[in-house]
């Protein structure tokens, strides 16, 4: 069988074969930084299991989705930029999604305009 998270980069962060840059670690997800900013937060959160994104989640993942936007609130506090702040999950290529493993986008520190890109 093959096994996706053998060749996504995210996974081979998660394993310590490619560097990142910590911000956030528990049970559940890991947060690093970009390394492309956005904005001047721009951490990526995502889950420690495994899945392409949105559209391919699963019943069983709503808690992964969910924690991943709890810990983007908790990276936030941590970084005084609760008055204004942006949690974004790019789905598919035609949104920008690059890498295949469901991630969430913390976007803050700096004015962020509507409607976004």
């Amino acid at each position: 069988m093959n096994d996706p998270s053998t060749k996504c980069p995210f996974c081979r962060i998660l394993r310590g074969e490619l560097p990142s840059k910590k911000v956030y670690e528990n049970d559940h997800v890991f947060a690093f930084e970009d390394i492309n900013p956005k904005a001047p937060t721009h951490v990526l959160v995502i889950p420690k299991k495994h899945f392409a994104g949105l559209k391919e989640a699963q019943e069983e993942d709503a808690e992964a989705i969910g924690r991943c936007h709890l810990a983007a609130a908790e990276i936030a506090r941590q970084r005084k930029i609760e008055k204004g702040y942006r949690t974004v999950v790019n789905v598919g290529p035609g949104s920008g999604q690059s890498v295949f493993h469901l991630h969430v986008h913390l976007l803050g520190g700096r004015h962020l305009s509507w409607p976004p890109g």
